[in-house]
């Protein structure tokens, strides 16, 4: 195994480690299942990337057609509108309904299917509506952190902040920048990726926990008052 090839492999590791864990931490702890079951929708499918990549598997092979088709899922919906609709149950005490839940990945998965089987068809448009919807969650994301700040989460604002550049960083160049001296599977590119992602996921579970236990105190301070005011 090549320097690069084990790079990637640790990248991989990391990325599918943190999606499972906090995937399941955000199901147990926070009954958020939005997130929950994308972090774990994203670690599957680092998951199957990583032994995908081990076994040089070709693009003939079932495992490439089935990370096609997760790549597309998160990068449509999963992680844009889902992120968005999760990260909106401590940033407006937002509780979706079970149907909201189910809609958001029906769609994720028709999307996902219509982008990842007919990718040639579309093309170029279907590779601006990545960027799109990138742009339009970093916006939402922008203003997670600005809310971060504004209740004295600023350590989280700012990893926050930086794991959301690096993640509009390599939306931004996915499907337009070759990164000089990477070979023809991408392997550099998607070693900056993994890392990203999983830096994505820690970074906003640990910032949606502090976020919550803001939440809570305040609501309890607020208990409190009225109790007294009684």
């Amino acid at each position: 195994m090549s320097i690069r090839e084990l790079l990637f492999a640790v990248a991989d590791i990391w990325m599918l480690a943190v999606g499972f864990t906090y995937g399941i931490k955000f199901i147990r702890h926070h009954k958020n299942y939005l997130l929950g079951i994308e972090w774990i929708i994203v670690a599957t499918s680092g998951t199957n990337f990583l032994i995908y990549g081990l076994l040089k598997a070709g693009h003939d092979s079932p495992m490439y057609g089935f990370a096609f088709f997760l790549d597309a899922f998160s990068r449509s919906v999963g992680i844009t509108l889902i992120l968005v609709l999760g990260l909106m149950q401590v940033t407006h005490r937002y509780k979706p309904s079970v149907a909201v839940d189910v809609g958001a990945f029906a769609l994720a998965g028709v999307v996902g299917f219509a982008l990842s089987t007919y990718a040639e068809q579309i093309g170029t448009p279907g590779k601006v509506f990545y960027i799109v919807v990138n742009v339009l969650t970093t916006i939402f994301l922008l203003y997670f952190v600005k809310r971060l700040w504004e209740v004295g989460e600023r350590g989280h604002a700012v990893w926050s902040a930086a794991a959301t550049a690096c993640g509009f960083v390599i939306a931004a160049i996915y499907d337009f920048v070759h990164i000089p001296a990477d070979d023809a599977e991408h392997t550099i590119f998607y070693i900056f990726a993994l890392s990203t992602w999983g830096l994505q996921m820690f970074t906003y579970y640990r910032a949606y926990r502090a976020f919550d236990a803001c939440n809570k105190r305040a609501e309890a301070h607020a208990v409190g008052r009225d109790a007294v005011a009684t």
